[in-house]
């Protein structure tokens, strides 16, 4: 009943003292009679429901439902989350560098950041923590446990740790420190004279992440053209996106404006540094998953037609959040403006309650869409994302694929494969040999997952259809003929799709011995987008 009183407090008072107009129709008088109706609510509740209420918890709840009616984007941040929150902005926190899940006995070391305390240890993907700090880690769920890893910088944790090599448990002190997960997740040169840097997030001190990597190529002497990769980089701060561009055009170039119904928060961003280069060609690589910050670089750079877009239509986020504090650790991330880029346009989807399956903006008709100018004079549209100058189509899988990877089957086969094989070849030169493969096959279909592929499922749904309107019996015997041809046992599948699928092992593989950098390394070999961005920069 503690927060019930205090929010009765809270309540009464706000409402004593909210201004009431003469006109009893007035927005003042509807939003104090809107809290006094809900704090009645609460009230009855608490002292009259049929079973004990958590008022908190109804509160919550409450709020959720209020807010979900708004935009995707507003809200509520409660206290066992807000530093969870917090590192998503600041990409950084204290502890042992290492993502964790949970796992028959314990808790599973996934991956390690390179050059942190876990990786200095001697902690690798597919070991178990059996207790940490003396407690047992049987029964510890996995956010719990990642808070007990969390910690002050320069405080020891205690492990006991079963080693995934050799099966050995040992007893461990790791001290933990400031964890800065760099945004840069890969930069280097792709090809004679093309850099490549790979953005993963906008985090605070991101664009000096990226203009450490810029000035690292500049360097070598080779660097003539760069491409950018924001592929699946679903945003962050503003500010560092502004950065980023910042090095590429003159000073005092305007990126972006916020505009908003209070003129708290409109802002007008311009870069404020001397650049680094404002000659050097660029590409910059989007998709679907692009979002936020990552469009306001695209567009600005299109748009001020300093770089080539390539990819997919980006997701379409063109909104503005501010962080509120409410009080009790408590804040509330809200919508308060939207975002325009250099030529005008707003990036936002017009209609953001209807997306594609992967929550990227859906089709926009013509006639809703807006047609704007570059600097250069070139047209460009609003409405939804941004529209790349080169379509670049990412590969395709097919269901089975999906379906491996949603149950996490490659990375728990690189863990096997890590626990017996000591090296592997460097991440450009790595691939499975035939006996490797047919070992993952064995492995996969020792574990959980629905085999089945588009095409049976489909085909199950017409049987379905067909009984239902009583057709199966005419047509039985095409049905089984066509049954036999298109059913096959797992193995088959994973034999009949190794081309796809080979290749996601040989990444998550090269993970586990040369970290988030070797996974992409590896990846160039089948990245049809980066081959078109190389393309055309070769070109240039």
């Amino acid at each position: 009943m503690q927060l019930f009183q205090k929010f009765f407090i809270v309540a009464t008072i706000w409402v004593a003292a909210w201004p009431v107009k003469a006109t009893a129709q007035s927005d003042d008088f509807k939003t104090a009679q809107s809290l006094d109706i809900f704090h009645s609510v609460l009230r009855e509740l608490s002292l009259f429901y049929v079973d004990s209420v958590k008022i908190d918890r109804l509160v919550e709840t409450g709020i959720g439902a209020m807010l979900e009616s708004l935009d995707p984007y507003t809200v509520y941040i409660p206290e066992e989350i807000s530093g969870d929150f917090d590192i998503v902005t600041t990409g950084q926190y204290g502890g042992i560098g290492a993502l964790i899940k949970k796992a028959p006995g314990g808790v599973e070391i996934s991956e390690q950041y390179e050059g942190f305390p876990a990786d200095r240890a001697g902690l690798v993907a597919g070991d178990l923590l059996v207790e940490i700090d003396g407690r047992n880690a049987y029964d510890i769920p996995a956010d719990k446990a990642s808070k007990m890893l969390r910690g002050a910088a320069g405080t020891p944790v205690a492990l006991k740790v079963v080693k995934l090599r050799g099966g050995d448990t040992l007893a461990l002190s790791v001290v933990r420190e400031r964890v800065h997960l760099s945004d840069v997740a890969f930069a280097g040169l792709v090809a004679d004279s093309i850099g490549y840097i790979c953005v993963t997030s906008f985090t605070k001190e991101g664009s000096r992440d990226f203009k450490n990597a810029f000035l690292s190529l500049q360097k070598t002497g080779r660097l003539r053209r760069l491409i950018i990769d924001v592929r699946s980089n679903g945003g962050g701060l503003l500010e560092e996106a502004v950065n980023i561009v910042g090095l590429f055009v003159p000073r005092g170039t305007e990126v972006v404006t916020a505009r908003g119904r209070i003129k708290l928060f409109e802002a007008t961003y311009r870069t404020q540094e001397k650049p680094l280069d404002t000659q050097i060609p660029i590409t910059v690589l989007v998709n679907s998953a692009s979002a936020s910050a990552a469009e306001i670089l695209a567009g600005a750079l299109q748009d001020l037609d300093r770089a080539v877009i390539v990819g997919t239509r980006t997701f379409g986020k063109g909104l503005v959040q501010a962080v509120r504090k409410l009080g009790y650790n408590t804040q509330l991330k809200v919508t308060s403006a939207r975002y325009y880029i250099p030529s005008g346009r707003c990036i936002q989807i017009i209609d953001y309650s209807h997306r594609n399956e992967d929550g990227s903006a859906g089709n926009i008709p013509d006639s809703l869409r807006r047609a704007f100018k570059t600097k250069n004079g070139r047209t460009v549209y609003d409405g939804g994302g941004i529209t790349p100058d080169v379509i670049a189509e990412p590969t395709a899988y097919t269901r089975t694929t999906y379906e491996l990877v949603a149950r996490n089957i490659p990375w728990s086969y690189s863990v096997h494969y890590f626990a017996t094989h000591p090296t592997i070849d460097a991440p450009e030169d790595f691939h499975l040999s035939d006996d490797d493969y047919e070992d993952f096959i064995e492995y996969a279909v020792g574990q959980q997952f629905d085999g089945r592929t588009a095409s049976e499922l489909q085909f199950e749904q017409l049987v379905e259809t067909l009984r239902h309107e009583q057709l199966y019996n005419d047509m039985k015997n095409e049905l089984a003929a066509i049954q036999t041809k298109i059913n096959t046992d797992k193995r088959d599948k994973l034999r009949r799709y190794r081309q796809e699928l080979q290749p996601l092992l040989e990444e998550e593989i090269c993970a586990r011995y040369y970290y988030t950098a070797g996974r992409i390394r590896a990846m160039f070999r089948r990245d049809t987008q980066l081959e078109t961005a190389i393309e055309l920069e070769t070109k240039k």
